[in-house]
């Protein structure tokens, strides 16, 4: 049985998968390339990342393929429906990336806090000229301690970013459709302690909270979460945090309040028209930018690809079976 990742997969992860009769493939194929690879190789089994859509017409084009994995949570680039739909499994892994997410966002947390991503785009050309100038710009930085930090969505990714929170000594508070948590258990030691988290409503958290992370799916709608509306509800020199979704946030909305001077700063993992972002928005010195690496640590790809291959081999059991 043929399996093709195309945005890669563990070392660890390819060879549980040979050892168990897989024939594995890891080299990328251009996206307008890849329905002729896939029906050249007769793959079985396409693996993709965010980088590889997988919408309709390559479903349509390859009839060889049973099954569709994606190495992360979201699945905004699986026309998930219409493969279910054609009898096509689509497999994600939810549970893989929750920690690499929340210590990104505290990166971006810390960042914001203490200006760092400003001090670190002008020190290499103004650090020897103008050393003074900088260290009495940036001097004036806040502490992560004592702040509230509002999470919206508490899903795994939420609940992880809440304990490295709750580790800083922030309150937190959190918006979830679905979820309803009163406490978060916390390893501190060796020991597990229960830690109070409060959920509210979108308004109270908008209004609470000195520092918001989305951790939510895309909308249905199309509509950003986070529009022009809700910045206008959020606390003077707040900041925010996307590491969800292009698009959870207006980035227009965004980019006028940062300019207003109503948000300290906000911090952007994810992009409108990747991998293309706007160049207003890569050029704003408000805003910490990463480029979509919240899952992309080395731990984190090594339980993906984990988690992948033990789900592969339980659906070819079953097909077997079957």
């Amino acid at each position: 049985m043929r399996v093709h990742a195309n945005d890669g997969i563990s070392t660890q992860a390819k060879n549980s998968l040979q050892e168990e009769g897989f024939k594995v493939t890891t080299e990328h194929v251009p996206q307008d390339q890849l329905n002729a690879y896939i029906n050249k190789e007769n793959i079985e089994v396409l693996l993709v990342r965010s980088a590889t859509k997988v919408r309709r017409e390559l479903i349509d084009a390859c009839p060889s393929v049973k099954l569709i994995g994606r190495g992360g949570v979201g699945l905004d680039n699986i026309d998930v429906a219409y493969a279910k739909g054609k009898g096509i499994p689509v497999i994600n892994t939810p549970a893989s990336s929750s920690i690499s997410v929340a210590e990104l966002v505290m990166a971006h947390l810390f960042s914001l806090m203490r200006s760092l991503h400003k001090a670190n785009r002008r020190m290499p050309s103004e650090g020897n000229t103008k050393f003074k100038d900088l260290k009495k710009e940036y001097e004036k930085g806040f502490e992560l301690r004592g702040k509230t930090l509002g999470v919206v969505g508490f899903g795994r990714i939420g609940q992880w970013t809440a304990r490295y929170a709750l580790g800083c000594g922030m309150r937190v508070i959190y918006v979830d459709t679905n979820a309803t948590v009163e406490a978060i258990e916390m390893e501190i030691g060796g020991n597990t302690i229960r830690v109070a988290v409060k959920m509210v409503t979108m308004t109270e958290l908008l209004q609470q909270a000195d520092a918001i992370s989305l951790h939510v799916p895309a909308q249905k709608d199309g509509k950003p979460l986070i529009g022009a509306e809700e910045l206008k509800h959020m606390k003077p020199n707040a900041v925010i945090v996307n590491t969800a979704r292009g698009g959870s946030v207006d980035e227009d909305a965004l980019l006028e309040a940062l300019r207003d001077g109503r948000l300290q700063g906000a911090a952007l993992d994810v992009f409108v028209g990747e991998p293309e972002p706007r160049q207003d928005l890569l050029n704003e010195a408000s805003i910490s930018l990463t480029p979509h690496i919240g899952a992309a640590t080395a731990e984190a790809q090594g339980r993906v690809g984990d988690e992948l291959a033990d789900q592969i081999i339980a659906w070819r059991s079953n097909v077997s079976v079957g």
